[in-house]
C-alpha cells in the first residue's frame, strides 16, 4: 500500500501503521515530503494507493482524474508555528513587531522549502512583508520539508536560531519546542485532506485505511500532534 503524503500527517500514518499491517497482511510504503513535492511525484507515476496533501490540491487531482471523486476525507486543520531547540530562550513572537525582533535576532531561520511546502511559501512571504528576506538571506536555511528543518535545528550548535513550520512537524520532532503559532496577521492554517488514487491497486483497502487515519482512531493522535476540528 503506497502513500504520498505531507508531513503533517507523518505520525498519523505511523500510528496505524503497524495494526493495519497486521490486520490486512499488506505492507505500508509512504513517502513524507514538501505537498509539492508529493504531488509531483504522483503525475510523474509514481506508484500511489493514498495521497494526502492540502484540500486545494486534492480537489485538483480529482479534477484531473488522478483520485476518486468522493473519497475525500478530511483528517483536521493546522495551524503554521515558530519553534526554537528545547531548551533555548523563548522570543515572543505574538505580533509583527516581535516576530520581526525575533527573526533578526535569529543566527539561523529554518524552515520547508519555499517553492513546493505549504508552510514555506507562506513563511517565505511573511519574510517578504517584514523586509527581512534579503537582509537575513545569509541565515536562511532551507530544507525540503519541515520536519527536516526541525531536525536540523535541534541539531544546530548555533545560538539563537528559530523555525517555522506547521505545528504538526514542530510537536513530532524530538529537539524542538512550540513557542506560538505565527500572529494573527499572518496565521495560516490548512485543511489536510486524504483521498483514494484512481491508480490504487486495491481500491477497497485504501479505503480502509483512508478511514482508518481520517477517522476516531486516530482523533487522539491528530489533536496531541496539533490538528484542529
Amino acid at each position: 500500500m503506497h502513500i504520498l503524503s505531507g508531513g503533517a500527517a507523518a505520525a498519523v500514518v505511523r500510528a496505524v501503521q503497524a495494526a493495519f499491517e497486521s490486520s490486512s497482511g499488506e505492507r505500508i510504503e509512504a513517502s513524507f515530503s514538501a505537498v509539492g513535492q508529493m504531488r509531483e511525484q504522483l503525475l510523474a507515476g509514481a506508484p500511489c494507493d493514498l495521497v494526502i496533501l492540502t484540500r486545494p490540491l486534492i480537489a485538483q487531482l480529482v479534477d484531473s482524474g488522478h483520485v476518486r471523486a468522493g473519497s475525500e476525507r478530511s483528517l483536521g486543520r493546522v495551524k503554521t508555528g515558530v519553534a526554537v531547540p528545547r531548551g533555548a530562550p523563548t522570543p515572543a513572537v505574538g505580533t509583527r513587531e516581535q516576530l520581526k525582533a525575533a527573526l533578526a535576532a535569529a543566527q539561523g531561520i529554518y524552515f520547508p522549502d519555499p517553492d513546493k511546502a505549504t508552510a514555506g511559501i507562506h513563511f517565505m512571504n511573511v519574510l517578504k512583508t517584514l523586509g527581512l528576506h534579503e537582509p537575513l538571506r545569509e541565515r536562511l536555511r532551507v530544507f525540503p520539508n519541515g520536519a527536516s528543518a526541525m531536525a536540523a535545528m535541534a541539531a544546530s550548535s548555533d545560538r539563537p536560531v528559530i523555525g517555522c513550520t506547521q505545528v504538526t512537524e514542530i510537536n513530532y520532532t524530538e529537539g524542538v519546542q512550540l513557542i506560538d503559532v505565527l500572529p494573527a496577521e499572518f496565521e495560516l492554517s490548512t485543511d489536510y485532506t486524504l483521498g483514494v488514487c484512481t491508480g490504487a491497486r486495491q481500491p477497497e483497502l485504501a479505503e480502509r485505511l483512508a478511514q482508518l487515519l481520517a477517522g476516531p482512531a486516530t482523533e487522539p493522535v491528530r489533536r496531541q500532534g496539533g490538528f484542529e476540528f
